[in-house]
């Protein structure tokens, strides 16, 4: 054992100038790849002052944007919030037939192509789709739409809540479920008064991840909006559209509030790992 200790000991304890380097290679990656490129967009967006900051982000084709994006995420994460809960509850308190299947369709988002699962829904919901005649036959549009936006960014943001919940279900088991029950409760007061207080934060920190993925989507929604200028662009594809008509000042004023939503988003996460550090790790193991 003394042995074993002393290895330990020596393999935590690297000579000053491997701690430094290594501290220093670290602060200079983040300082050159998040740091800087955060900087870079938030001179450029104010390099003309503040008037023309203000300007483009108040102009028409913007706000419509912001407030797609908004409507969208609150749309999209609210369905995935209900989902992920759903399949957490199934996968981690039963034993059913296609188990493994739900999971593996849940990790689906993270292996297929955004790109991809856009023109999905394009090849179903298009106007030549699968049920493109149907749909065109009934006057509904959900490709080059709202609800094709909102089906993009559902399916390539569904695996953030289910993810985090089901090792915390698992970990937590279904002993306190069980007893709520035996003492009398019926199977929604277990639910709210036994499942939920035990999940609240890992639910919390998943609903963040999910509605910043919503929020800054790019490519499934590229696919299926149609970039229709003030209608179907959400603040990522308007500042594309802006970029490319070199319009830098109000296309890095668009990215700045996305910056600054992440960046919120990212402050959020920070305080919940700090506050409620062992029980959010409990949904990683």
């Amino acid at each position: 054992m003394p042995a074993d200790n002393t290895s330990a000991s020596s393999a935590r304890s690297e000579s000053a100038w491997v701690r430094w380097t290594l501290i220093g290679g670290a602060l200079l990656f983040l300082a050159l790849f998040l740091l800087l490129p955060l900087v870079v967009v938030f001179a450029e967006a104010l390099r003309r002052g503040v008037d023309a900051y203000w300007t483009a982000l108040t102009e028409p084709d913007a706000v419509a944007a912001i407030q797609l994006t908004l409507t969208v995420a609150a749309i999209a994460v609210p369905a995935n919030l209900l989902f992920g809960v759903a399949a957490s509850w199934c996968i981690a308190k039963f034993d059913f037939r296609g188990k493994n299947l739900l999971i593996t369709l849940i990790d689906l988002p993270f292996s297929v192509s955004p790109v991809v699962s856009g023109l999905i829904y394009v090849l179903l919901f298009g106007m030549n789709g699968l049920f493109g005649p149907y749909l065109r036959s009934h006057g509904i549009q959900i490709i080059f739409a709202v609800p094709g936006l909102v089906l993009a960014t559902i399916f390539v943001t569904f695996p953030f809540v289910a993810r985090e919940l089901i090792p915390l279900m698992e970990e937590q088991g279904s002993d306190e479920e069980e007893a709520a029950l035996v003492l009398g409760a019926s199977g929604w007061q277990t639910f709210w008064r036994v499942t939920i207080p035990n999940i609240k934060w890992g639910l919390l920190y998943g609903v963040l991840l999910c509605n910043a993925r919503a929020m800054g989507e790019f490519g499934a929604v590229s696919v299926v909006s149609g970039h229709i200028r003030g209608e179907t662009n959400t603040m990522p594809l308007h500042v594309e559209i802006l970029y490319n008509e070199y319009n830098f000042v109000a296309a890095f004023a668009v990215a700045s509030l996305l910056a600054m939503l992440a960046l919120v988003t990212l402050v959020v996460k920070s305080a919940l790992e700090w506050r409620f550090g062992d029980e959010l790790a409990a949904t990683r193991h």
